[in-house]
């Protein structure tokens, strides 16, 4: 397995950088590295790839965002070092660079009518077990997608959208007021300046149809609930050409019937005799991965809690493990027969008096605290 480098450490740039300064360190690295002015260089070629690479995640808000909570282990769902090779062409000249750094510096934006589509969310129930150890799930995602048939033109194959007759095709109408004449979208089309007369019948004129997507979903190991996984470009169709919206992809962790998760450690009760307790012994404890003996010492007292460290789940960032901590339950016997409570009151009647406060402090100790209480109300 290939350990990626960090890439803020790519990019010589503190995890503070602002947006401006991630371009100008991309900028200055993507041309010292350049394979046009590297020629035959493949040590220049690998660095390339590892700044543009940690440049077109840090630019992005959202994936920077998972990247500093995730690391790299948030993108693997979608990308790996062999995709982004096989992205790569030696086609990317200076003028990428200029048009990608500059062009955003300086506001050089393009308007159209194309529309980038929406993204979507689908939950997902995962038990304790598969949200620790990783797993691969299946699923169906409803999407709208491009009609086959009107390629999202809404009209039926063969004829045209016809001229609105309120402002004859212009999308705006003038209105007279006074000595003004003022311009105000037209309330028939909406500003289309066209009007559908044949809609398509496969999609009823809406250019999209509902369909479902098959997608297998890998789930990392040591992911949380209300993690995200976000799938790029897996969500609905854009228009006119646009790209699509993305999938995210939100856990949802159902209730475990032994343990407890909180952040990276489990908690478990663990219930154990009263003799065990008092004398001390060896219990059997549940893990995630088996069973293992765990030393009660003499005199245990309900409520402790001990931590068996590693034992808890491993971290999706720093793949560092947490701990299992197990609290300890004295239950109380049930169901005696009368041998059994002879037995009992035979032992309780050898620790009364003197003897009773040496075995039992912490009940005295309240006993004793509930008396004075009472007596300094009566006085």
């Amino acid at each position: 397995m290939t350990i990626k480098e960090d890439y803020y450490k790519v990019l010589n740039i503190p995890k503070s950088a602002t947006e401006r300064e991630i371009k100008r360190a991309y900028k200055r690295l993507a041309m010292k590295h350049h394979p046009d002015r590297n020629k035959n260089s493949k040590i220049s070629e690998k660095k390339f790839k590892k700044i543009k690479e940690a440049y077109e995640i840090l630019i992005d808000p959202k994936k920077r965002s998972a990247y500093d909570q995730y690391g790299h282990s948030a993108f693997d769902q979608n990308s790996s070092g062999d995709n982004f090779q096989e992205n790569f062409t030696h086609s990317s000249d200076f003028g990428d660079i200029f048009g990608d750094v500059f062009g955003d510096i300086f506001g050089n934006n393009q308007s159209n009518n194309s529309y980038q589509g929406a993204d979507l969310q689908y939950n997902i129930n995962l038990n304790l077990e598969e949200a620790v150890k990783g797993c691969t799930k299946k699923i169906y995602i409803p999407k709208l997608k491009i009609c086959s048939l009107c390629k999202g033109s809404k009209i039926q194959p063969g004829t045209q959208k016809e001229n609105c007759r309120t402002c004859n095709g212009n999308g705006n109408i003038h209105m007279r007021k006074g000595f003004f004449t003022v311009q105000q979208t037209c309330p028939s089309c909406n500003g289309r300046g066209s009007y559908i007369k044949n809609p398509c019948n496969n999609c009823n004129g809406n250019g999209k149809i509902k369909k479902s997507k098959k997608l297998l979903i890998k789930i990392p190991s040591g992911i949380n609930e209300n993690d995200k996984i976000k799938l790029n470009n897996e969500g609905e169709e854009g228009t006119n050409g646009a790209a699509s919206g993305d999938l995210y992809i939100k856990i949802n962790i159902k209730k475990h019937h032994i343990f407890t998760r909180k952040e990276n450690d489990l908690y478990c009760e663990v219930p154990i005799c009263f003799t065990v307790a008092a004398l001390g012994g060896n219990v059997e404890v549940p893990t995630l991965n088996g069973r293992l003996k765990l030393k009660i010492p003499p005199e245990t007292q309900s409520g402790k809690i001990f931590k068996i460290r590693g034992k808890g789940v491993q971290s999706l960032r720093n793949r560092f493990a947490g701990d299992l901590l197990c609290k300890i339950i004295i239950e109380t016997p049930v169901n005696l027969n009368n041998s059994q409570k002879k037995l009992l009151q035979k032992f309780e009647n050898s620790i009364q008096g003197y003897q009773k406060k040496k075995n039992n402090p912490r009940s005295t100790r309240f006993f004793d605290s509930v008396k004075k209480f009472f007596d300094n109300l009566t006085m």
